[in-house]
Formats: C-alpha cells, structure tokens, sequence
C-alpha cells in the first residue's frame, strides 16, 4: 500500500493545457466580413478628412429608392425653407444648391469638420419633417451618410 500511495503522490502535476486552434475560419484576411447587400453603392464609414475654414466643401446627399422626385413645385417648397433655415449661421452656412431628381448637391462652408457635420445633420432633420409632412408619409427620407469632397482649388469650386 504505501508503493501506491507514494506513486499517486509523485505525480508531476499539470497546468492548464493550450489548444491549438487550426481553424481555417474566422481572423483577418483578404475578402473576410461581411458583404455588402446594398442595391446602390454607399459610402464607405471610414473618419471623414479634417477640414479647415478656409475650404468650401461640395456635399451630396441622396433620397431613399421609390421617393417621388424633388424637382417639383411642391418640394420645391418646402427644400426652399429647409434651405432658409440652414443657410446663414455662425460655424455652418450652405453657399450653393442644387436639386436634382433624386439627391442634392450643396456648396458648403463651416469652420470645422464637426461644424459642417452638424450643420448637414440639422439641414437633413428639417428637409426629412418637411417633405415627410407634404407626402404625407414617415421614416427615412435619406438613404445614407452625405458624401463630402472639400475643394481645395479655385477651379473645382468653379466647376
């Protein structure tokens, strides 16, 4: 009895084992995430460039798929007091528009990246309640983030 004792006890004893996985799913790399199911190509989420006061910045935002176009008299209305209310304000100010069917170009100037973010922000909230109002429907109206291009040369601002 005392052999078996003393071969219980003389064991080595163990930590906690590695496991090797060798998965091949899963991690980084080339073509791995999830896919894009977006009918329309969207803009990409990455951190917007800094913007400095002294550089306008053409923007574009675009309506939901279905909408009825903006190019009539009754929407026409209403962008027109959506673009009233956005237009002159300390940080934020919208230069130039234009309304096409189904999206806006804007020629803007704000003090600084998050001005100009803030500034669309709130431009996009009051045209959404208004021509929600007038076609008499609710949700989005915007299909995704605003696309921004800051223009740095007297001739892209011309153009």
């Amino acid at each position: 009895m005392p052999n078996q004792e003393m071969a219980l006890n003389s064991r080595p004893k163990r930590g906690q084992l590695e496991m090797e996985f060798r998965s091949r799913h899963g991690g980084k790399r080339p073509g791995a995430g999830r896919k894009r199911v977006a009918p329309r190509p969207r803009v990409p989420h990455r951190k917007r460039l800094p913007l400095a006061s002294r550089f306008p910045v053409h923007v574009t935002v675009r309506l939901v798929a279905g909408l009825p176009r903006l190019r009539g008299p009754g929407p026409a209305r209403r962008l027109k007091e959506a673009f009233v209310r956005g237009c002159d304000k300390d940080v934020f100010r919208i230069c130039q528009f234009s309304v096409q069917g189904n999206h806006v170009h804007l020629v803007c100037e704000a003090r600084d990246s998050q001005a100009l973010a803030r500034g669309i922000q709130g431009w996009k909230i009051c045209v959404a309640r208004r021509l929600n109002d007038y076609w008499d429907r609710r949700g989005t109206l915007f299909d995704d983030r605003y696309h921004a291009v800051i223009l740095t040369t007297p001739r892209q601002t011309r153009n």
